[in-house]
């Protein structure tokens, strides 16, 4: 009897510190289970430029003809992804997206009004911001950041040259980013802006100097790799990591094999460009046209790069718990519209950006036709998607669509309307310094409709009205007449009234055209 109750105790014994042992794995592996983040944005690639907008099961659900690319890895990428079809980018030029895009917030409060350079010492990334890498370094997270930054101000602290900017050029426009001004990223090879594609120079973590002889995409795969692997000792292996990889091409120069590889430029060399630039609103008699080789090449280019660091992550085994998104800054016209301007405008080519979310076993694949992603809204919805919800700052403009991408909660209301902004240089001091910035167009994306109002910058009246029916006119061809179309212009301005009180936009607070827009009525 004795033997036999102390058996049954041990077995109990035995039980119960299985069951201590199963509670602290299951501990371990929860920890375990806090998901990486790799967020790729290549700079100016517009939302039709990915190959499969022209497979089934993805054409149906937009109403234009995607570009004629060659994007394998994002096309496989893709089945495996929610797909925005509708991702806009508010401020469709690279420094005011990107400030947007680090702080959650509307340039009005950024401190990002306007692409970044020496001349204007106003539009800079604010130091005191909470940017989404503060928020996960503080969450415990490893923090790498990779190519182009271009949110700071360049002053004169190059770490090679005391008291001088990192170029020569005036204004300079690239720019080194000191530890101090890194926003919890703690492994560091990046830049401000420098356009030589193929020879491409960056800081590292301790502020080296790196110039390389490669195409950038190429060489920044090739670090976000290493990165994965931890050569080096980079990071702590027992955190989660979050990584931001920005590619400079597909953005410009597009001119020749200086800015391309030119194994994908021989895939578009010698096809006429009217199979190209296949957009009904493309001009091909522009100067610019033959360039669109050179434009899909960086395309094809990027998407090379891209699929590298995701068979690098499968690899590693870290691509079941690694939330990966693809997007862009902005778009790029390419001859549409009769612009030479890539960006900054209001057309689908320009503010139309991909976002394709990959999180295996938490978003089910699909294209979401719905959700009108604003710039703002990402960075809560990748803290979302992390489980940090509790953690998105005060100061976040933008809403947390996470629970859209993961199907468990669909209380956030879709937005109904994109706010499109444009700001150009406003006063200048006696050394020709920009003190201030004009608020010049403001605007609105909704799923029917496309409108743009700008100003005067004098007497700050309208000056020109852009409106287009996107449903019936996809490519944008015919800029309806707005006193015809009063019902439709007056219902756009009620709706971007919200939208400009969210951004605390200076048209809100001016109350710019308000004998147009009814505000206070909202």
């Amino acid at each position: 009897m004795y033997k036999q109750l102390n058996h049954s105790n041990q077995e109990a014994a035995y039980l119960l510190g299985s069951m201590i042992i199963f509670s602290l794995l299951g501990c371990k592996t929860q920890k375990s289970s806090t998901p990486n983040v790799i967020y790729i944005f290549p700079d100016q690639m517009r939302n039709h430029a990915m190959g499969f907008w022209r497979e089934a099961g993805f054409r149906d659900a937009v109403n234009f003809e995607g570009d004629p690319v060659h994007t394998p890895n994002l096309d496989r990428f893709a089945k495996e992804s929610v797909v925005l079809t509708s991702a806009m980018s508010n401020c469709p030029l690279s420094s005011p997206h990107r400030g947007i895009l680090l702080t959650g917030m509307y340039p009005e409060h950024s401190g990002v009004p306007l692409n970044c350079n020496a001349n204007r010492p106003i539009s800079s990334l604010r130091e005191d911001a909470t940017c989404i890498s503060d928020v996960f370094s503080q969450a415990g997270y490893n923090c790498a950041y990779i190519g182009k930054l271009h949110v700071d101000c360049p002053t004169p602290n190059d770490p090679e040259r005391p008291g001088k900017y990192v170029e020569d050029r005036v204004p300079a426009w690239d720019a080194y980013t000191p530890a101090e001004r890194r926003h919890g990223f703690d492994y560091w090879y990046s830049y401000g802006t420098y356009d030589v594609h193929k020879h491409p120079h960056y800081w590292d973590t301790e502020g080296v100097k790196h110039e390389i002889n490669e195409w950038s995409p190429a060489h920044e795969a090739d670090k976000a790799i290493s990165y994965l692997r931890n050569e080096g000792n980079v990071r702590d292996p027992n955190k989660p990591f979050f990584m931001m990889v920005s590619f400079n091409p597909p953005h410009s120069p597009y001119a020749s094999l200086e800015d391309c590889m030119e194994e994908d430029y021989n895939l578009y060399k010698d096809l006429p460009l009217d199979s190209l630039l296949i957009r009904p609103n493309a001009n091909r008699e522009m100067k610019k046209a033959p360039s669109v080789r050179y434009y899909f090449a960086s395309v094809t280019g990027v998407d090379r790069a891209f699929g590298r660091i995701l068979d690098e992550l499968e690899k590693q085994g870290l691509d079941k718990n690694t939330l990966v998104i693809f997007s862009s800054d902005h778009g790029e016209t390419m001859c549409s519209q009769n612009t030479d301007d890539p960006k900054n405008s209001p057309y689908a080519e320009s503010m139309n950006v991909p976002f394709i979310v990959r999180f295996p076993g938490k978003v089910i694949p699909r294209i979401d036709s719905e959700l009108l992603l604003s710039s703002p809204d990402i960075m809560p919805t990748i803290l979302g998607l992390c489980g940090l919800e509790k953690q998105i700052p005060a100061t976040v403009e933008g809403r947390n669509y996470a629970g859209r991408f993961t199907g468990k909660d669909s209380s956030v209301p879709l937005r109904q309307g994109a706010l499109y902004i444009k700001n150009i240089d406003g006063e200048k001091d006696a050394d020709g310094k920009v003190i201030s910035y004009f608020p010049v167009s403001r605007g609105i994306k909704t799923h029917q409709y496309t409108m743009s109002l700008t100003i005067d910058r004098k007497t700050k009246e309208l000056k020109d009205i852009l409106l287009f029916n996107d449903l019936e006119d996809p490519y944008q061809m015919q800029n309806l007449p707005w006193q015809e179309n009063k019902g439709i212009v007056s219902d756009l301005c009620k709706q971007m009234i919200p939208l400009l009180k969210e951004a605390d936009d200076p048209w809100y607070k001016e109350q710019i055209l308000k004998e147009l827009i009814p505000y206070g009525k909202e």
